[in-house]
């Protein structure tokens, strides 16, 4: 009986906690499993959008200690149902001067939101997609890094403007 009473409480708790954020219209992860290869794509299947509302987009980024560089570079495609595509390369800090990583969180894994584009309109019908790959490569060299180590999740999020 006093499992099934804690089980109540938790899901309870989450439930407020999840209900809170009235902001978040899509909010998905994808895992690399603490290493991300170059040519691995991650894809977002955002499906019909309000056209009638603005958003702010937002990657979320999960690394841990085994990530070894202070800025993060990636390539972000954005996919509209009617042939359309909108491609950008972003470059991120994940780390303070210091070394202290950026994310927030406790123990080894560090959460970062990280602004991608603000006050977006999806006003062609139908499903949209978002793929993101990284462009890390190290300093003088002209590959890219084969194996980004450190790297846990890949998130994309979608928030409404106003509540």
């Amino acid at each position: 009986m006093h499992k099934i009473s804690v089980f109540l409480i938790l899901l309870l708790v989450f439930s407020v906690f999840a209900g809170c954020d009235k902001k978040r219209v899509f909010d998905d992860y994808k895992s690399v499993n603490g290493e991300w290869h170059k040519d691995s794509i991650i894809n977002f299947e955002l499906g019909k959008l309000d056209s009638l509302r603005s958003y702010n987009l937002f990657i979320n980024i999960r690394n841990n200690n085994d990530f070894k560089y202070s800025n993060l570079f990636l390539i972000t495609e954005i996919r509209f149902p009617q042939g359309k595509v909108i491609t950008d390369t972003l470059e991120y800090e994940m780390a303070a001067p210091s070394g202290e990583w950026l994310g927030k969180g406790f123990g080894d894994v560090k959460e970062n939101k990280l602004w991608y584009k603000e006050n977006v309109r999806f006003d062609e019908p139908g499903n949209y997609q978002v793929h993101i790959k990284h462009a890390m490569r190290k300093n003088g060299e002209v590959n890219g890094i084969d194996n980004l180590q450190g790297i846990t999740h890949v998130g994309f999020r979608i928030e409404n403007t106003s509540e």
